[in-house]
């Protein structure tokens, strides 16, 4: 099972790889692995490691509360989870609208603005503490299954770099990389492993405007991971054979595809809420008030799905393209089974029934408090079935329990 493999490991610091002596300046970031074998967890020995301002942090043991933070192109999402009841549970969650443009295509344009839509968002949980789990993605985080030469932990480290040249197309000097042996007990001559690396501007550029915000974070964990705790916590049985999570968001669609239950790959397309939204008002001609209502509404109608049919088609190609890729580079793949969406776009009336038409697949809409405890009161104002669809990330990030 995924998660008797994939651990809590460290991502190095620069030019080093996973379990190097030196860890990382801005935190840790995780593979991923199965929540609830966490819940039990053993306290981790105490180990200091150095905070983003350059001050000492000691981590003691475990939080019992873990504040999960998603910052989106048109939304900051905070969710925060209770671990100290012997099974996660959901106690506060904030959304905090930015203004238009001060995120693009995932690079932050104004850190100003987003600095205080962070603050509003932690301010609104009433949650006093400023440390969370936030998470990097996009094009320049990889995500990829590779085969190596069966050998001991110990010198996969001292392998995985050469490795990764051959697998990523970033200069080896500027990104962060991690790895995670996938089947550490089997036999045979090659094994699998886990590879991710991240360019260390995104990471740096993250941790600058989480100190304009004055917030520190405990863990980095990557998009397309935290997604997948989220909803394997939420869809256990979904982490049998080759599944995708697709999750629409504002500007950018991430898909993820798993095979059971490993994320083996993850890639953007320019594909959002943001895109419909203007379809419908260049080509139907209606205002963004209207559009908008549209969009977050129930209803189909004529309008959105003259949209859809165009906008859908992109995202159906999307998925077709990177199942065909895995398919091309991986020797054992199965074909993809289902396709569960998340995020703001999965809640366009008519999306999900449009693409389960085009690609003849089972396509569902993903709840991440399908099994999630939820405490009364953790919504405040907002209307869970409006929102529910927007945390499946942020719920991902407090999910882990961080040291």
């Amino acid at each position: 099972m995924v998660g008797d493999v994939l651990k809590r490991v460290t991502l190095s610091a620069p030019g080093r790889v996973s379990g190097s002596q030196n860890a990382c300046p801005w935190g840790s970031c995780m593979l991923p692995g199965r929540t609830k074998d966490r819940w039990n967890h053993s306290r981790e020995a105490a180990r200091e490691s150095p905070s983003p301002h350059g001050q000492t942090m000691a981590l003691l043991g475990r939080k019992k509360t873990t504040i999960g933070l998603d910052i989106g192109s048109g939304l900051v999402k905070v969710a925060v989870i209770d671990h100290g009841r012997g099974e996660p549970e959901l106690t506060r969650v904030a959304i905090v609208p930015l203004l238009a443009d001060a995120i693009v295509e995932g690079e932050i344009m104004d850190p100003g603005i987003v600095a205080e839509s962070v603050r509003a968002a932690l301010s609104a949980t009433g949650v006093k503490t400023r440390t969370v789990v936030t998470a990097v993605g996009g094009r320049d985080v990889i995500i990829k299954k590779i085969q190596i030469d069966r050998v001991k932990e110990q010198q996969a480290r001292e392998l995985i770099r050469w490795e990764a040249e051959q697998h990523v197309p970033f200069d080896m000097e500027s990104v962060e990389l991690d790895f995670q042996i996938l089947d550490p007990d089997a036999e045979g001559l090659e094994m699998s492993v886990l590879l991710v690396a991240a360019k260390r501007d995104l990471i740096e550029s993250k941790m600058r405007m989480l100190a304009d915000a004055d917030v520190t974070p405990n863990t980095v964990d990557v998009d397309a991971f935290a997604l997948h705790n989220a909803f394997e916590v939420n869809y256990p049985d979904a982490m049998t054979g080759v599944v995708c999570l697709l999750n629409i968001g504002h500007e950018v669609t991430n898909i993820n595809i798993m095979d059971d239950g490993v994320p083996l790959l993850s890639r953007d397309i320019t594909v959002g809420t943001r895109r419909f939204r203007e379809d419908l008002q260049r080509e139907r001609g209606l205002s963004a008030d209207e559009a908008d209502a549209l969009l977050q509404g129930y209803d189909r109608s004529p309008h959105l799905d003259a949209v859809i049919e165009s906008r859908g088609e992109e995202l159906a190609v999307g998925i077709e393209r990177a199942a065909a890729f895995l398919a091309s580079s991986s020797r054992n793949v199965n074909k993809l089974t289902a396709i569960y969406t998340c995020g703001g776009g999965s809640r366009v009336p008519g999306l999900t029934e449009s693409l389960a038409a085009r690609l003849g697949l089972h396509v569902e809409q993903a709840n991440p408090l399908q099994r999630l405890r939820v405490r009364d009161g953790a919504f405040d104002s907002l209307v869970i079935d409006d929102v529910a669809p927007l945390l499946m990330l942020p719920i991902g990030l407090a999910l882990r329990q961080a040291a």
